[in-house]
């Protein structure tokens, strides 16, 4: 018997590009099956990016469907019948004027649990807005910082708000079986792209909607990026801690500073991030490193992506695992994050060709 957490679990997906992608090959790699039900001929539009479309869906199973057809619905419904999860990215009410809705599909299976992600969600005035991941981090105020300078800066490197919704659509199918099974009756979930950048901000729009100060931490002159002496880049990060700041001074041979509380150091940043930037530069990043660690002072590489996979601690933890085909060609991978105490994350497959599984899945009605 399988130990994976979710093995038996099986989910239809008609999610494309990126967050509904993120949040099954998260489930997957935790033993439940994902079947992606794609477009004859097209496919998810992921594919015209195969190192994305790769790196987000291994392990998947791939049918194709034309739910504008009365075969491609039928045969759809009759998945349904054994599947435990929908989840699809469509535009709102897209699904249910196919006659594939959530209302339509719990009449085939009752205790059906369907996901759906949208940018802006399924009500509200934005609801049939167009966008992508910028359009919802600009909505729900990732992008702040150039709103209050009035001016655009660098774009964020990260698609959070995909990210985000991702990892809240992974917690709403595994909340919603959950009630699911207790209860042998579906849910509808409703996850929006913008809803997840607001509520990433949590910490940053509850003082804003009440009027209370944020705190300054961030305004700390040892929180921030800096460079070394070899020419690489370093984080360091304390934040309001005192007990940091004092033996950082003593390693940087700075002790005269040490003193300093938050609110002195805050008064004194731009003064102080000099002076700290001055002392960094006399020492390499493995030297201060070394120096860090023994003070017991936050800090860490500014990693490029090829260092990061490099990371001995990346390597210790086993995010990366390779997969090895019969043609003895290996093709690398990140499993999701989590760790048991009696289950291992593996590579089950590689990603799958269009309609790859189209025999093997409606011969057996999903199994």
């Amino acid at each position: 018997m399988s130990t994976a957490p979710l093995a038996g679990l099986k989910i239809l997906s008609l999610a494309e590009q990126f967050p509904g992608p993120y949040a099954t090959m998260l489930l997957s790699d935790m033993g439940a099956e994902i079947v992606m039900v794609e477009r004859p001929g097209v496919g998810d539009p992921a594919r015209q990016f195969p190192a994305l479309f790769r790196a987000l869906n291994r392990g998947k199973r791939s049918v194709t469907l034309d739910l504008k057809s009365a075969g491609g619905l039928a045969r759809f419904r009759d998945l349904a019948k054994n599947a435990d999860v929908i989840v699809e990215g469509f535009r709102p009410g897209k699904l249910a004027a196919l006659g594939a809705g959530f209302e339509e599909m719990r009449k085939v299976n009752p205790r059906l649990v369907y996901v759906s992600i949208s940018g802006y969600g399924q009500d509200g005035p934005y609801r049939d807005r167009a966008g992508h991941n910028l359009s919802f981090e600009g909505v729900g105020g990732l992008l702040a910082d150039q709103a209050d300078a009035g001016q655009p800066r660098p774009l964020p490197a990260i698609p959070l708000a995909d990210i985000g919704a991702a990892l809240f659509a992974a917690i709403a199918i595994l909340s919603a079986v959950v009630s699911s099974q207790r209860s042998g009756q579906g849910r509808y979930v409703d996850v929006s792209m913008s809803d997840a950048v607001v509520s990433m901000l949590t910490a940053f729009l509850v003082p804003a909607a009440n009027g209370t100060p944020l705190g300054e931490f961030i305004a700390e002159p040892a929180y921030g990026v800096f460079t070394c002496g070899d020419g690489k880049l370093m984080t360091l990060s304390i934040a309001h801690e005192d007990w940091f700041w004092k033996p950082f001074c003593d390693a940087i041979g700075k002790p005269e500073l040490a003193g300093l509380k938050g609110r002195d150091r805050v008064a004194r940043k731009d003064a102080l991030r000099e002076e700290i930037a001055a002392v960094l530069v006399g020492k390499s990043r493995p030297d201060w490193g070394d120096l860090f660690d023994r003070a017991g002072v936050p800090w860490g590489p500014v990693n490029s992506l090829t260092e990061t996979l490099d990371d001995p601690h990346v390597r210790a933890r086993r995010l990366l695992r390779t997969f090895t085909q019969d043609s003895g060609e290996t093709e690398t991978f990140l499993v999701q994050p989590l760790k048991f105490n009696d289950f291992d994350s593996g590579i089950s497959g590689l990603p799958p060709e269009i309609g790859a599984d189209n025999e093997r899945v409606f011969a057996g009605g999903g199994d």
